[in-house]
């Protein structure tokens, strides 16, 4: 089974950018401990801070992947563009926030992409990208 996560802007930084929300650990550290807890899945991994790049990267696995995990970051809510190339594709999306969106700023409560998502996975921290791949493995 083929998956990747998709990060968009300023995930890149995570480990050293406002620990308070986004913890102490880097992705590129996280994704190898996600690698060894689901050796059956192949899986890879994509962050980009630009939105033409982000929307690329779903067209070029959004026919032959299995699933996608995809923390938009920002562009969660500002990109009409993103929630349709998620629209476009045939690969289930499971998007995935580290904070929980819904209890901080009030522009951040809505998602321009969960509608065009199969699940929203919100406030749990790295191990909501646990919970998407479970899912996207079968294993939930």
């Amino acid at each position: 089974m083929k998956v990747i996560i998709i990060n968009g802007p300023n995930l890149n930084l995570l480990g050293t950018r406002e620990k308070d929300i986004y913890g102490n650990e880097s992705f590129d550290s996280y994704f190898g401990k996600l690698k060894a807890k689901f050796p059956d899945l192949e899986m890879e991994y994509y962050q980009s801070n630009v939105e033409g790049e982000l929307i690329n990267k779903l067209h070029e696995v959004g026919f032959s992947y299995n699933g996608v995990v995809f923390n938009g970051g920002g562009y969660t809510h500002t990109s009409v563009a993103i929630s349709d190339a998620i629209a476009a594709i045939k690969t289930p999306v499971v998007e995935v926030h580290i904070s929980n969106i819904h209890a901080r700023e009030e522009f951040r409560h809505l998602s321009l992409i969960t509608k065009e998502c199969v699940g929203l996975i919100t406030g749990f921290g790295l191990a909501g990208y646990d919970m998407a791949l479970n899912y996207l493995g079968g294993k939930f």
